[in-house]
């Protein structure tokens, strides 16, 4: 069985940092296809844009592996516009696209900045992403 979700930049760059994290659990899923990864062009830029930052040192191979992955094992979605207040406008599109896909699948946004977010039982922590999957961390 596998599931779908929105992985948020900062829970990729967390995984990158700390592969046996939580964080990098859930970025291992969405690369061997437990959790199938769902993005828009915008989320991939936003990807690209933040993980290589020379502050990171994420060795360019490592950022296109990575990338290449998701995108391979993951699905496009073309995000309807959505009119709903958010706390944190810069991150709609990650909610978009998390509602688009929930029209006909079950998605999750996993974040760690829930306070970006309406409060919704599909917007999850990656920990609570690895209880839906039935795993302990």
């Amino acid at each position: 069985m596998h599931f779908y979700a929105v992985i948020d930049t900062n829970v990729i760059v967390s995984a990158l940092f700390k592969p046996d994290s939580v964080p990098g659990k859930i970025l291992n899923h969405a690369l061997n296809g437990k959790i199938i990864p769902l993005f828009h062009e915008i989320i991939f830029a936003e990807y690209y844009d933040v993980i290589k930052r020379p502050k990171f040192k994420f060795s360019q191979e490592r950022i296109d592996r990575i990338l290449k992955s998701v995108i391979e094992r993951g699905k496009f979605i073309d995000a309807k516009e959505y009119d709903e207040e958010m706390p944190d406008p810069k991150d709609k599109i990650f909610y978009w696209v998390t509602l688009t896909a929930r029209e006909e699948v079950e998605a999750y946004l996993v974040t760690g900045n829930l306070k970006h977010f309406p409060i919704k039982p599909f917007i999850v922590t990656p920990r609570e992403m690895l209880e839906i999957l039935g795993e302990e961390d």
